[in-house]
């Protein structure tokens, strides 16, 4: 893979509205390169028989069976609020 340049990282910066020193831009540039080569030793691998994965482990969802259930007695809930006017818990109001 080609070499990247201080003038490319200059050009992106710039095209990102980033302001970089030179020295900065020497620096971001080998460090962009660093990893462009450490990337470029993945494509030695032999992928020829690996088959592609969309986790490394295989993972099942655990779900509870999707069934009505009663819920909580109202006059029971009811006890525990504030207020409540006609089966219905009163809030604050918080809109005008």
């Amino acid at each position: 893979m080609a070499k990247i340049t201080k003038e490319e990282v200059i050009e992106v910066a710039h095209l990102a509205r980033l302001a970089i020193t030179d020295d900065e831009a020497v620096h971001f540039a080998d460090q962009l390169q660093a990893i462009t080569n450490a990337m470029e030793l993945l494509n030695e691998l032999d992928t020829e028989n690996v088959e592609p994965t969309t986790h490394v482990l295989s993972m099942v969802n655990v779900l509870r069976e999707d069934k009505a259930e009663a819920g909580l007695d109202r006059e029971l809930v009811l006890k525990n609020v504030k207020e409540h006017e006609a089966g219905q818990i009163k809030v604050p109001t918080i809109l005008d």
